[in-house]
C-alpha cells in the first residue's frame, strides 16, 4: 500500500536485556516492511552483541544504537524518537521488546495512523488472565490520576507502551517528560494538554511465563507518584482551558 502524503513511518524499539524476546518478534516486525530502529538502553555485553547480530542479519532494514548506560525506558524511547526524526521519518511506532503485546495488531495501528496522521494512535490493552493483580491495580490508579490531570476521560489507558507518534508534534514535549516508566503516561497527558488528537485501538496484552519486565516495583511507583503530583499542579493553571475544551 502506498503511504499517505506526509506519512513516512518507522518502528522504534527500546531494548533492555530483551534480545531473546526480540529475536522471536523480529520476523513479524520485519514483515511490516518498515525501517526498525533498536535502542539498546545500556544492556549487558551479551545482549548488546546479540542486538548487533540481529541488526546485521536484518540490514539495512534493522539498525541499532547503544546507550552507554541504562537511563530507563523513557530515555531510550526519547533517543529513538529523536533518531527517527533525524533520519527523516514523520511517524514512529513505539513497540516494547518484551513480548507482551499482540504484534498481529500492528497493521491496524499503522492503518489508523495513516488515515489520521495528525493523531497519536495508542494501544488500549486487553489483559489475559495471567496479568498480575499488582500491575492491574497500579494501572487503574494511574489511569484515575490521568483523568484528574486532564479533566477528561478521553484516555482509557495511559501506560501501554505501544503507540504511533507524529514526530513533529511529539518531539517538543520529550524534554519535559520522565526518563523511566513515568514517561509513557506523562507524555500522553502533555499531548492531551496540547490538544493533540488521541486515538485508541484494542490490543491483547499477555505476560509470558519467564518474561522479563523492566518495571521496578518500588522505584518506578515512586517516580509515577511524583509525576502525578507534578502534573496535578500543572493541571491547575490549565484547568480553565481544559474545561472549555471539554465543553466544546
Amino acid at each position: 500500500m502506498a503511504e499517505a502524503v506526509g506519512f513516512h513511518p518507522c518502528l522504534v524499539l527500546p531494548v533492555f536485556e530483551h534480545h531473546l524476546d526480540l529475536a522471536q518478534a523480529l520476523p513479524r516486525l520485519r514483515a511490516l516492511g518498515l525501517p526498525i530502529l533498536l535502542v539498546d538502553d545500556g544492556s549487558s555485553p551479551a545482549c548488546a552483541a546479540a542486538l548487533d547480530a540481529l541488526a546485521a542479519l536484518g540490514a539495512p532494514q534493522v539498525r541499532v544504537r547503544h546507550r552507554g548506560v541504562n537511563g530507563g525506558k523513557g530515555a531510550a524511547v526519547k533517543d529513538g524518537l529523536r533518531w527517527a526524526a533525524e533520519l527523516g521519518y514523520s511517524h514512529a511506532l513505539q513497540v516494547d521488546a518484551d513480548g507482551q503485546h499482540d504484534l498481529k495488531r500492528l497493521p491496524a495501528l499503522l492503518d489508523d495512523a495513516r488515515a489520521h496522521p495528525d493523531a497519536v494512535v495508542c494501544a488500549e490493552p486487553r489483559f489475559a488472565a495471567d496479568a498480575p493483580a499488582s500491575r492491574r491495580r497500579g494501572r487503574a490508579l494511574t489511569n484515575f490520576w490521568i483523568a484528574v490531570n486532564t479533566l477528561s476521560r478521553s484516555i482509557p489507558d495511559g501506560m501501554c507502551g505501544l503507540r504511533a507518534y507524529p514526530l513533529a508534534a511529539t518531539l517538543p514535549l520529550l524534554a519535559a517528560c520522565g526518563d523511566r516508566m513515568d514517561f509513557d503516561p506523562e507524555l500522553l497527558v502533555r499531548l492531551r494538554w496540547k490538544g493533540q488528537a488521541l486515538r485508541f485501538q484494542p490490543v491483547a496484552v499477555s505476560y509470558p511465563e519467564g518474561g522479563r519486565s523492566g518495571f521496578r516495583l518500588v522505584q518506578d511507583n515512586a517516580l509515577i507518584s511524583w509525576m502525578h503530583t507534578r502534573l496535578f499542579f500543572g493541571m491547575l493553571w490549565r484547568a480553565p482551558r481544559l474545561l472549555l475544551r471539554r465543553e466544546s
